[in-house]
């Protein structure tokens, strides 16, 4: 049995020319209603790389099948546009390193109040002996030996974690030492401002983050500028400058180190990896305790 087939259209003699198909990679699929709006160029570069990577995405395995591929699921749920990780697993880091950062900044205030309020430590240190010298000497360089192979064991735990304990133990003695030329009630004031600082800071860089900015340019900047700080902080140890001197060293170091909370805490949203919570800890301790030596500088002046 045959069957019929339609007879086909008669071709015109002079065909109209063909239209140029259109390029998923010039010009991007546009996002489905409901969707924020994804900038051309990023549109562009989802769907090249889920092209070459042939990673399954969306609906049908392509970001160039299917518009919806180049959206994450859950639209605005994440902690940033186009986050492309789970939430839930970088919120469990995130409150892993802000615990551990809690405990060190708990630890720091029992050290620093013992070596401030008992007074034989005082005593001691202010001496001047060559054995109050030596000691000193020690506590500066103490940090700086710890440092080294917490870093380079960073990730092997539960090592890491004792080796956080003591760098944090070694970091508070020396801000107790720090303290015990300033009064009770200016490092109380100092604490508070700091606190209320760093958690202005925290909140303004999650929100920040939520919509769509990113702080990651300020790296160089607060390379370079710290760079030029610690030569204003040598060339002041060498060189006293007084009051003014102080209070010039207060108001970088606060707005360096405010700049720096801002840097990290970014990165702790977007860009540390799982198991480098020990990295993300330090980087966000010393930034608060160098903030509130900061401060307490600019109170004492």
């Amino acid at each position: 049995m045959f069957l019929h087939h339609p007879k086909l259209p008669d071709t015109p003699k002079h065909p109209s020319p063909a239209r140029p198909t259109p390029s998923i990679i010039d010009e991007p699929p546009e996002p489905p209603p409901g969707t924020p709006s994804l900038p051309p160029r990023a549109r562009a570069r989802c769907v090249v790389q889920a092209e070459a990577t042939g990673s399954a995405m969306g609906k049908h395995g392509s970001c160039s099948h299917d518009a919806e591929a180049c959206y994450p699921p859950g639209g605005g749920a994440g902690l940033y546009p186009y986050m492309m990780e789970s939430p839930q697993i970088r919120w469990a880091f995130i409150r892993k390193v802000y615990a551990i950062v809690t405990l060190q900044l708990l630890l720091s205030l029992a050290v620093g109040a013992t070596v401030t309020l008992v007074d034989a430590i005082g005593i001691f240190f202010r001496s001047r002996t060559l054995a109050a010298l030596l000691s000193y000497a020690a506590a500066v360089i103490a940090p700086f030996i710890i440092m080294i192979p917490m870093i380079h064991l960073r990730k092997k735990h539960p090592i890491n974690l004792v080796l956080l304990a003591l760098f944090t133990v070694s970091i508070s003695f020396l801000v107790g030492l720090g303290c015990l030329s300033a009064k009770g009630v200016v490092i109380l004031e100092a604490v508070g401002i700091t606190m209320v600082v760093v958690a202005a800071l925290t909140v303004y860089t999650f929100w920040a983050a939520k919509k769509g900015y990113d702080f990651e340019f300020l790296g160089p900047f607060l390379m370079v500028s710290l760079l030029i700080f610690a030569l204003f902080v040598l060339v002041k140890s060498l060189f006293p400058m007084g009051k003014t001197g102080t209070m010039v060293y207060g108001c970088i170091g606060a707005l360096l180190f405010s700049g720096f909370i801002i840097y990290d805490t970014d990165n702790l949203i977007k860009r540390f990896s799982y198991d480098e919570y020990v990295i993300a800890a330090i980087e966000l301790y010393l930034d608060i305790i160098n903030l509130f030596q900061a401060i307490l500088a600019l109170l004492e002046g």
